[in-house]
């Protein structure tokens, strides 16, 4: 007889995005994002992080300050990450799981990208303009977008 307690798809999905968010090194942000195509399958994941050949020791974390002095210049959100990392052609028609709402500027790419369904766990933005706007253009846009319904499972893994 097979376990009847496994997880769903939405638990895998956001799992494996919230663990990507644990590679980033941003003291203060961990955001992860998994993009998944129509069969269930993972195509690309991403979290918060500089982009490849900036030293993580050399460019700054701060969120206060101007902009050569913050983190707010220099980090790729992970969104934008998963896109730039898949390599096997195009992304029209998948889902994209993520641990934060996107920004207006990742929503965009998703966009652009041909991701039609973003799942979200948290909304802590909400209202804001960037919010706002990211909303507006995924309306217009045809990408559904819903919070992911916590399950209240937890999983432990030793690693």
């Amino acid at each position: 007889m097979k376990r009847n307690d496994y997880i769903s798809w939405d638990e895998y999905f956001m799992g494996v995005a919230k663990l990507a968010g644990q590679r980033s090194k941003d003291p203060n942000t961990q955001v992860g994002s998994c993009i998944v195509s129509m069969q269930h399958k993972i195509l690309s994941i991403g979290y918060n992080g500089l982009p490849k050949g900036c030293s993580d020791d050399e460019f700054p974390w701060d969120r206060e300050g101007d902009m050569l002095h913050s983190k707010y210049a220099f980090v790729t959100h992970s969104e934008l990450n998963a896109i730039l990392n898949f390599r096997g052609g195009s992304l029209e028609g998948t889902t994209l799981y993520v641990s934060l709402f996107p920004c207006n500027e990742c929503a965009k790419a998703i966009i652009q990208a041909g991701i039609k369904c973003v799942i979200y766990d948290d909304d802590k933005y909400d209202g804001t303009p960037a919010n706002v706007a990211s909303k507006k253009m995924f309306d217009a846009a045809g990408v559904e977008y819903r919070r992911y319904v916590r399950t209240g499972r937890k999983i432990e893994l030793d690693l």
